[in-house]
């Protein structure tokens, strides 16, 4: 498995507590950037002030650090875009109706 895998995998591990699909699946990863072994990972919020901001960020680090032979990783907070429901992925969608939204 190649690193950007092992990191999507990983992310898709880490749950906004609110709801019930992991954040890469919500769409609050806008990028992953991967220069040798070192990473960032740029990332938002579904709202501004959600008091997760510090807890999400860091989670995101711990679950990154257990993938084997990778270096700094560094995740960046963005607010734009402002993240919306159009951003959820089609399998996040699908957890969601499985949880009864109608997304």
């Amino acid at each position: 498995m190649d690193l950007r895998s092992e990191i999507i995998k990983k992310l898709k591990e880490i749950y906004d507590p609110e709801i019930p699909v992991d954040i890469y699946n919500l769409g609050l990863i806008y990028g992953i950037e991967i220069n040798g072994n070192n990473v960032n990972i740029l990332m938002t919020l579904t709202a501004r002030g959600c008091p997760l901001a510090g807890t999400l960020s860091e989670e995101v680090r711990e679950k990154l650090a257990e993938i084997n032979g990778i270096g700094n990783i560094s995740v960046e907070l963005t607010w734009e875009p402002q993240w919306t429901p159009e951003m959820i992925t089609e399998e996040g969608r699908e957890k969601l109706r499985n949880f009864g939204y109608n997304v």
